[in-house]
């Protein structure tokens, strides 16, 4: 079996949740396609480094990512960090023949994104983009159903992504409320997690309306880099510098196919969680997802008798999508790590079979042509077509 070794750059939050699937995938998915071996792991110095190596089971930790890329051991070249290096350290990768998993959203901007593309599609090596709550099982069984025209032709979708961890002012100016770094605020972070599940479920969108606000306009500066995001301690009587980002974004959708939508997204909303939803009506059906509800799935058929028409909850299991490498028994229960676990497999297998994975940087870059357009929408007070 084809061992590949890895070389994570970045120790933070998204490398903790990556190299839990690294060492659990083979576990849960065996005969694995690969088997992902923790090599290297690069952090921005040699304390954090060495730390992030012990703490996340990698053999070694360096302090300049350009070793990962540079060492001819390494196949698969690990991104996560923020933004604004995604491009940088992904057309290094490629130009060194790595296969490339980048961390979501994949660029600042469509520009950015674009370069990227090209960058792996000129090299040939495979590459992913890690929108990874496509992935869980409940999301892959509505798009089941879509394809299999159970609630007949599409008609409308309605999407949200809304959390409370930015809400308080007092809350650290991180990366994250920085455009230079980020690229965007709510629209990059989490907006564009669900314009992935509309082009996922739906199809292209076509154009969009949309409206964004900024509510929190300073923010006290941390001394640490690390994001922390709801864990984050919240801070007084220090210096405060600007949020140059948007909070929130209210968009309308039209697709490619004709079928209308929305979709919201903040970071400011009170007693929200992980509040990623999706509402599809179609001429046959509807369906329902929450993803603080991951295993369920809701669904109605107008083709149910008068008598028994109504939502239903489907609890997803080993019958559904990606079930058979997960638990025996429904509503066991899904969680985050396994819908980074079961990204892996897809990731592994594509490079064994030596072909491209779904997310890859092609969607990314899609992606990031949405959100350029809702920014520029906001801007304009306009509708705005998708240009790619």
């Amino acid at each position: 079996m084809q061992r590949l070794n890895v070389g994570m750059i970045g120790g933070g939050f998204m490398g903790k949740a990556h190299a839990l699937a690294y060492a659990a995938m083979p576990m849960f998915f065996w005969p694995a396609p690969a088997i992902p071996v923790r090599h290297t792991i690069a952090d921005v110095s040699d304390e954090l480094a060495t730390d992030a190596a012990n703490r996340l089971g990698f053999a070694k930790g360096v302090s300049d990512w350009r070793r990962v890329i540079d060492d001819p051991e390494i196949h698969i070249v690990d991104i996560v960090t923020p933004n604004n290096s995604h491009a940088e350290i992904a057309i290094a990768a490629a130009q060194a023949g790595k296969h490339i998993i980048c961390e979501k959203p994949l660029a600042r901007t469509a520009t950015e994104a674009k370069t990227m593309l090209d960058a792996v599609e000129a090299a040939g090596v495979i590459h992913m983009v890690a929108f990874n709550y496509r992935h869980t099982p409940a999301v892959a069984l509505a798009r089941k159903i879509i394809e299999d025209g159970r609630i007949g032709t599409v008609l409308n979708f309605r999407g949200t992504y809304l959390q409370d961890w930015s809400a308080d002012p007092a809350g650290p100016l991180s990366w994250r409320f920085q455009k230079k770094i980020a690229g965007s605020g709510a629209v990059g972070d989490i907006a564009t997690h669900v314009i992935d599940m509309a082009r996922y479920l739906v199809g292209e969108i076509a154009a969009v309306n949309a409206v964004t606000r900024t509510y929190i306009t300073e923010r006290p500066m941390q001394n640490s880099a690390t994001d922390k995001l709801g864990a984050a301690t919240r801070l007084s009587g220090v210096p405060t510098a600007p949020v140059d980002v948007d909070d929130e974004v209210i968009t309308l959708l039209r697709f490619e196919d004709g079928a209308v939508g929305s979709l919201e997204a903040t970071r400011n909303a009170y007693g929200r969680n992980n509040y990623l939803t999706f509402e599809i009506h179609g001429s046959t059906g509807s369906i329902v997802f929450n993803y603080e509800r991951r295993d369920e799935l809701q669904v109605m058929f107008a083709e149910d008798p008068a008598d028994l028409r109504g939502f239903r909850t489907i609890y997803t299991g080993p019958a559904h999508p990606h079930g058979e490498g997960l638990w025996p028994i429904p509503a066991l229960g899904i969680g985050y790590g396994e819908t980074k676990i079961i990204e892996c497999h897809l990731f592994m297998k594509a490079i064994a079979e030596g072909r491209q994975p779904s997310p890859n940087f092609r969607d990314g870059y899609l992606n990031e042509l949405v959100a350029d357009a809702i920014l520029h929408s906001a801007d304009a007070h306009a509708w705005v077509d998708i240009q790619g």
